[in-house]
């Protein structure tokens, strides 16, 4: 029996192509496949934030499904609105128009994504049958700068919020200063985790939320739909040699900085570099006169994918706490392994699909890349094992069954609260 349509509103700071990182481009995959399974999806998201950090304009087009319809929110104020929002968690200047589309919508389910520039009072809008929901992508409900990185230098083990956003050049945010952060979250039904790491780590925050672990996931794309091409970069110079990739953006906490003196030492393997960044000319300083480093800058997704496969493995060097590390399935999609680093939620994804190997420090790293590139039954092996993982665990169909009995488990419970109530 076919399931029922639903009418969903995924709530952001940011939606492709005014995004900038992996939360949009999740949004983007979940409310389109949501839309081909039959439901209707809104999405609103606020362009006056994309454009006070991105001043030249979106970069790129996304298409969407006909069952989605984008709203974006812009107010006349210009920066003043993201920056009060920011100030006082609350969508000062847009609240009229955002209360209205949540309260007015009819919507069975509201999801909330990146709330950092739509303000955590938004959390309260919307009706009253409305299934609540919130992904934690980031631990902006813990950390105002949202990564956990203390300073710029170091995770962060010990709150210093405000000496810490004003190192982080940002304005100290007043409104977390107060309880409005607990009064807000109880207007949620569900918070969902992408790991068990952000899960725990949220939880032993103190923050009593109900919380549960649904992984992201990638959409599978049809075999034989690709073909290698002479436009492939991978394809151009030394392609023959072997090569590491590191895929994502150019920024300190992303631990690129950390690949280059081990390829310096290691110059009979090519690291690649796909993507760009406020940090892409620094690590270009610092590759300088190494010749089998190379920065290839943003590649469209067919050309990754071909990246991805012939890549000896794809190191994930993140010296920050990711919430998940949607790269490495990315890579398990296409059956390479990956190396990654022993910190936050990325041991946790090659410990659920066997697919790679995991280092701490540049020997171990070393020494993975070595057992990889020397032992292709080990490569072929991993890789093997972390694409049976991704089809059991981080493709669409297995994605969609978690999201959808969450909906109705919570669907369930409004019905018994609404019948107790009457």
């Amino acid at each position: 029996m076919p399931e029922r349509s639903l009418k969903f509103c995924m709530v952001s700071t940011f939606y492709p192509p005014y995004n900038f990182g992996g939360d949009g481009i999740y949004i983007h995959r979940l409310s389109n496949e949501l839309a081909r399974r039959g439901h209707h999806v809104d999405v609103v998201h606020c362009e006056d934030a994309y454009s006070v950090m991105q001043p030249g304009g979106v970069t790129g087009t996304y298409a969407n499904h006909p069952n989605v319809n984008v709203h974006r929110l812009k107010s006349p104020a210009s920066f003043m609105s993201p920056l009060l929002t920011q100030q006082t968690g609350a969508p000062v200047f847009k609240r009229k128009k955002l209360k209205r589309l949540l309260e007015e919508g009819e919507y069975d389910v509201i999801h909330f994504h990146n709330m950092s520039l739509i303000g955590i009072t938004a959390l309260s809008y919307g009706g009253g049958k409305a299934v609540k929901l919130y992904t934690t992508h980031e631990h902006w409900l813990l950390c105002p700068m949202h990564v956990l990185w203390k300073f710029g230098r170091e995770v962060c083990d010990k709150k210093s919020c405000t000496m810490c956003t004003i190192a982080g050049g940002r304005p100290p945010q007043l409104w977390r200063h107060t309880s409005l952060l607990e009064k807000m979250v109880r207007h949620v039904d569900c918070f969902i985790s992408p790991s068990r790491f952000t899960l725990a780590k949220h939880i032993d925050s103190g923050l009593n939320i109900p919380m549960r672990h649904i992984p992201y996931f990638l959409p599978r794309v049809e075999e034989g739909v690709e073909t290698e091409s002479a436009s492939d970069p991978s394809n151009s110079g030394k392609s023959d040699r072997p090569f590491f990739l590191f895929v994502g953006r150019l920024e300190k906490i992303k631990g690129v900085q950390n690949l280059l003196p081990v390829f310096r030492g290691r110059p009979d393997y090519d690291l690649i570099i796909a993507g760009d960044g406020e940090y892409r000319q620094s690590l270009e300083d610092l590759a300088s006169g190494a010749p089998n480093i190379k920065f290839l800058g943003r590649v469209d997704q067919r050309q990754l994918r071909q990246l991805y496969r012939r890549s000896i493995a794809v190191v994930v060097p993140s010296i920050c706490y990711e919430t998940f590390g949607i790269i490495i399935i990315e890579a398990f999609s296409v059956k390479t392994p990956v190396i990654v680093n022993n910190l936050g939620a990325l041991p946790e994804v090659v410990e659920d699909s066997g697919g790679g190997l995991v280092y701490s420090g540049p020997d171990e790293l070393t020494a993975a890349m070595d057992r990889l590139a020397s032992e292709p039954g080990l490569r072929g092996k991993l890789g093997i094992s972390g694409h049976d993982a991704y089809l059991k665990y981080w493709d669409e169909d297995a994605h969609m069954a978690q999201y959808m009995g969450l909906v109705r488990e919570m669907q369930k419970k409004h019905g018994a609260s609404n019948a107790h109530q009457n």
